[in-house]
């Protein structure tokens, strides 16, 4: 009974592909994102375990997708990037949006017991975009403006948090006191008046997270010279039990901003990008 007169209503369906031999992003965004803060006692200005849940979840979203070959995120976004040449879905733009946005919302619940005190209140939701940039210089300069809003937001929340959490401002009078101002001037508030160097701030703060697959060698040297960039889910010792050049899905907190030592370092995460 498929075959019936009322099948004609199918071609009102509209199917909007993504345009081939393009690099796209998956953006995701928490809708209402502060007043469900506020209700769950979020820690301000950052919340660590209401980070730790989101590079979780992306950590386990970049797993379920070969194609996804890296992530970036702050506060309640993820965006993750996917390679030129993927067939994911057959590149159908609202298979793929609906698909890993139902996933990561779902994802969120569903860990949120294992990071966060305070049970669900309500359930959360989130919404997403995906954009297309067609060349490698293009998707490096979109991490990079990520990262670049994850330290602008940041020092202002820092500096925001600390004069009403500190210097007993109101909300409206600490608004007022840091509009217009310069990240220097709230750098000098926050050093002069509370002692803050904000260089010292945790990278996971300043720079946000990177989801990638790593090597055995470059976690293990990460975790030796440079253990604040890295969570890794595994011990040393269960790395080390990998094989020789054996990958696994570990969470960076690093400057991509200066172009030549991350991509450098990861000259094989361009190869993926370009060849694949």
């Amino acid at each position: 009974m498929a075959n019936t007169k009322y099948q004609y209503v199918r071609h009102f369906e509209q199917e909007e592909t993504i345009l081939l031999n393009t690099y796209f992003v998956v953006r995701i965004d928490g809708k209402g994102f502060h007043r469900f803060s506020d209700t769950h006692n979020f820690d301000k200005p950052n919340d660590l375990g209401a980070l730790s849940l989101m590079n979780k979840v992306a950590t386990e979203i970049v797993k379920s997708y070969g194609d996804c070959v890296l992530a970036i995120g702050e506060s309640d976004e993820y965006s993750f990037v996917f390679k030129r040449k993927t067939t994911l879905f057959n590149r159908r733009k609202t298979k793929i949006l609906t698909t890993i946005v139902s996933q990561f919302t779902s994802m969120y619940v569903f860990y949120w017991p294992q990071f966060m005190k305070t049970p669900l209140q309500y359930p959360p939701s989130f919404d997403g975009r995906i954009v297309i940039y067609p060349s490698l210089q293009n998707i490096r300069d979109y991490i990079s403006w990520r990262q670049a809003d994850t330290h602008i937001n940041n020092l202002y929340n820092t500096c925001f948090w600390a004069l009403v959490q500190r210097g007993n401002e109101t909300t409206t009078s600490a608004e007022k006191i840091l509009n217009g101002t310069l990240s220097s001037e709230k750098n000098e508030i926050l050093f002069s008046r509370f002692g803050i160097n904000y260089n010292n701030e945790p990278e996971v703060f300043k720079k946000g997270s990177i989801v990638i697959r790593e090597t055995k060698e470059r976690i293990l040297e990460r975790m030796e010279t440079k253990p604040a960039t890295i969570s890794c889910p595994f011990s040393k010792e269960e790395i080390e039990s990998l094989s020789d050049g054996a990958y696994e899905t570990v969470v960076l907190h690093c400057d991509v901003i200066r172009d030549k030592p991350f991509w450098e370092e990861h000259a094989t995460l361009l190869d993926l990008f370009v060849c694949l």
